[in-house]
């Protein structure tokens, strides 16, 4: 059995001629001289890289498609029929008092100065794709009025078309990334923040520098990685202008467009766009450590860290070097993890799989516990669209994992919402909208409760921002019937007991019990306790 069928997808905009391919391969059976199209050999046979990423750029986000062999379905949530736990103190357990509404889904991270979210989940990094630029206004503003983290990604001033540099190399403006900040914090109430990720040309810029003296940010974060790819952030121009631009800024271009037959390419045609990249990190306990040193005395009260789908050793790296320097979040990102660009065989065929990732992330933070070490708080990341699949994670982690980083899960809300906007001023409502209303306080279940908080305001909270809070709504709800059902009234009493494994390969690798063995010594127990009454 082949875990995922190579050679054709819709992210490559490829296909096979035929119903009948070889499953290693991916190549038709019968492979015709003549054939029109258009597996990815066949199109890669004329247009080269450009055939590694999905397309179209700035318009799309992917996610590989390759079926692993354990998942988070591979596990299902425990009911009870007794007892309810995390009741606020002095609330009596009962019928009336342990109703899936009065559940607490906020969440807090930190090592000492915590920030609280309003749900267990924030979003992934949006960076320097145009996707995330285009949408920025109503993934940031959703999130603030949801009250939860976002994340500003890398290269987000190293690609402003805008950006003034100092003397030294360095940020001295940055209008792309004012606009980030502020967008955020114009509706952000106290709950969650936006935070600033930082890579090797970031560092190198003096972004940490311009966020702190600027804007006043009170936390950075590190990448050590992402699980959609194992190299640096990437994004496509389809200037010639603009690619020798950020190649003077000290990206890394490719095809390079200072080499003059590339030039000539370019200008007959031949090559239509660019792609910048960023470098790979290299990661030391030294440098860590005095890297989160200098951040500190910028001023930051909080440094985070995102790393990637990658080995064992670098992953007992992340957690013990973050142990060791008290970062606040250790975001832990598996593959195969979604994003605006990565090259499509990567995307799908390097890493460590989430579940297998929060696996070992238990196992080694447990193990530093045990020992009388304090581990960083914790969240995954990689492929989490739904609630149940939250749930999983945060019990599965527990007590260590406190929030789920969600990537295209949180920007489809932004994307829909800023569609049925568009559609609404041009008249265009697709029947699939329409049959809810022709207006926004029709079509936006959550529009009405918006608007009482907000009243004239909700003239700048555009309409992908309130598709994002109604989106968030729907998981509060999901997620306190959950726990409501486990009998788990706030996320601290969420534990690994309230799972079962379904496979005794899922039961291995995650150390869940097995269907068949979880809870059997007290159900014996209980028969067991009859049976001796009776004698």
């Amino acid at each position: 059995m082949n875990l995922r069928r190579p050679n054709a997808n819709e992210a490559t905009g490829t296909f096979n001629r035929s119903r009948n391919v070889v499953p290693m391969s991916g190549i038709c059976t019968r492979c015709i001289d003549g054939c029109k199209g258009g597996c990815e050999t066949w199109l890669a046979s004329f247009r080269g890289r450009e055939v590694l990423y999905p397309g179209p750029f700035g318009e799309m986000t992917a996610g590989a498609d390759k079926n692993y062999p354990l998942d988070y379905s591979h596990l299902n949530i425990q009911g009870y029929a007794v007892g309810a736990f995390g009741l606020p103190e002095g609330v009596e357990p009962g019928p009336d008092t342990s109703i899936f509404p009065n559940v607490d889904v906020s969440t807090e991270y930190g090592w000492s100065d915590k920030v609280s979210m309003k749900l267990p989940i924030f979003t992934g990094a949006l960076g320097s794709t145009d996707i995330a630029r285009k949408n920025w206004e109503h993934f940031a503003i959703g999130a603030a009025i949801s009250g939860i983290t976002i994340v500003c990604g890398e290269n987000v001033c190293g690609v402003d078309p805008e950006l003034v540099l100092d003397g030294h190399g360095q940020v001295q403006r940055s209008p792309e990334m004012d606009r980030r900040i502020e967008t955020y914090r114009r509706f952000h109430e106290g709950w969650g923040e936006i935070l600033v990720q930082m890579n090797v040309e970031d560092t190198r810029l003096g972004v940490a520098e311009y966020v702190s003296s600027r804007h006043g940010l009170e936390t950075i974060e590190l990448k050590w990685g992402q699980g959609a790819k194992c190299i640096g952030g990437e994004i496509k121009v389809d200037r010639l202008e603009r690619a020798l631009e950020l190649k003077s800024r000290g990206y890394m271009v490719q095809p390079d467009p200072g080499n003059l037959e590339v030039q000539m390419a370019y200008k007959s045609g031949a090559i239509k766009e660019f792609e910048r990249h960023s470098r790979l990190g290299f990661v030391s306990r030294d440098g860590f450590f005095d890297e989160v040193d200098r951040l500190r005395g910028l001023g930051f009260k909080r440094i985070t860290l995102k790393t990637g789908a990658y080995s064992m050793a670098e992953l007992a790296m992340a957690i013990r070097y973050g142990a060791e320097a008290k970062i606040d979040l250790l975001t832990i990102d598996g593959a195969p993890g979604g994003t605006g660009m990565s090259p499509w065989p990567m995307m799908n065929e390097w890493g460590i799989p989430t579940f297998y990732l929060q696996a070992l992330v238990y196992e080694f933070a447990t193990k530093l516990s045990r020992r009388g070490k304090k581990v960083p708080d914790i969240a995954m990341a990689g492929g989490f669209s739904t609630e149940d699949g939250v749930f999983k994670s945060i019990a599965m982690g527990a007590p260590f994992v406190k929030a789920i980083c969600m990537g295209r899960a949180l920007m489809i809300p932004g994307m829909v919402g800023k569609n049925i906007g568009k559609w609404l001023e041009k008249g265009e409502l697709p029947a699939s909208v329409s049959k809810y209303g022709s207006r926004p306080e029709e079509i936006f279940v959550s529009y009405e409760d918006l608007h009482a908080k907000y009243g004239n305001d909700m003239k700048d909270i555009p309409c992908g921002a309130v598709a994002l809070y109604t989106y968030c709504q729907k998981f509060k709800t999901g997620m306190q019937q959950l726990m409501a059902g486990s009998r788990n009234f706030r996320l601290s009493t969420v534990s690994r007991k309230d799972l079962m494994a379904l496979t005794e390969e899922a039961a291995r690798v995650s150390g869940i019990d097995y269907v068949m063995n979880a809870y059997r010594d007290e159900a014996e127990a209980i028969l067991d306790a009859w049976i001796t009454i009776s004698e």
